[in-house]
């Protein structure tokens, strides 16, 4: 089996360090931290479409906006937003249908880029963009439709792949998640999609006996999003890429090389197609990057 044909099913391995920290952040944080990065209620944006988005503004400094992958919310971001704060105007926002968001049906990429367009108006017209994992591939799409607006985009791993086998697993995944979420089985859609990137039974077990699960039930139906988002057959956009005027940043993880290598082949063909990208390596990150590792790397860029 060639290294591109294996490269998917290493890719689901890889990713369950992640989602593991992920289904357990809620817990992480103490009340008194929580309340040290979230004072009373979100702030709010009105889209285009009239859905409300909510989120948090800590700091002194240009704006940037943090753009989150799948399953999570604005309160995954509270230790970056912290380390950038001294310098930087940090907006962590939960994307629509999550957290304190509203949703309004139907789903499509366009209107989640017009909330990140009326996030950008709201904090003066222009903002930098950090995007991570399928939130990465939010933000590239962002800014190659945004033009101005975005004044510097930040991208790590977004997830796209050519590897062999890639576009049919990725199909597949579509098709079972929709079918789960039309028949209203959300605890199913999150329970197939955990498994498809590669979380033992075990390991779900302890994700549905936690606190946190509830939250990642009721974010279900955003898993459709982040698919649609990464695309019909995962396929890295270069015609996209290559209409992005803004300053950008593409990384990947050192860490990631060996069980996803796609995510170096990826990362490498969108620092090409971008005009004028500056590429990097996070020496020692795996897709789960440290906010303490990936808050040095933004400063400087975004200074």
């Amino acid at each position: 089996m060639s290294a591109s044909r294996v490269a998917p099913v290493l890719f689901r391995s890889a990713c369950l360090v992640g989602l593991l920290s992920l289904a357990f952040l809620a817990n992480a944080q103490t009340p008194a931290e929580a309340q040290r990065v979230n004072k009373g209620k979100p702030m709010q944006v009105t889209s285009r479409d009239g859905t409300r988005i909510a989120y948090d503004r800590r700091g002194n400094g240009p704006a940037v906006i943090v753009v989150n992958g799948a399953l999570a919310d604005r309160s995954g971001n509270a230790e970056l937003a912290q380390l950038l704060a001294a310098h930087l105007t940090v907006y962590s926002y939960d994307r629509r249908g999550r957290g304190d968001s509203t949703d309004s049906p139907p789903y499509s990429v366009k209107r989640e880029i017009e909330d990140i367009e009326a996030l950008i108006d709201a904090v003066g017209g222009s903002a930098h963009v950090y995007g991570k994992s399928s939130g990465a591939s939010l933000a590239l799409q962002a800014a190659s439709v945004l033009g101005e607006k975005v004044k510097k985009l930040a991208l790590y791993e977004a997830p796209f792949s050519d590897a062999e086998g890639a576009a049919k697993e990725w199909r597949e995944l579509k098709v079972k998640i929709d079918r789960l979420l039309a028949a209203d089985g959300r605890a199913d859609a999150v329970t197939h999609f955990l498994k498809f990137v590669g979380a033992p039974d075990e390991a779900i077990a302890q994700m549905k006996a936690s606190p946190a699960w509830p939250g990642m039930v009721a974010m279900a139906p955003t898993l459709a999003y982040d698919i649609a988002v990464v695309g019909d057959d995962r396929s890295v956009p270069v015609g996209m890429a290559a209409k992005i005027r803004a300053k950008t940043l593409v990384m990947d993880g050192s860490a990631s090389a060996g069980p996803m290598p796609f995510m170096r082949a990826t990362a490498d063909k969108l620092a090409k197609v971008i005009p004028g990208a500056r590429r990097q390596v996070v020496e020692g990150q795996a897709h789960d990057v440290s906010a303490k590792a990936l808050a040095p790397i933004l400063l400087k860029f975004f200074d």
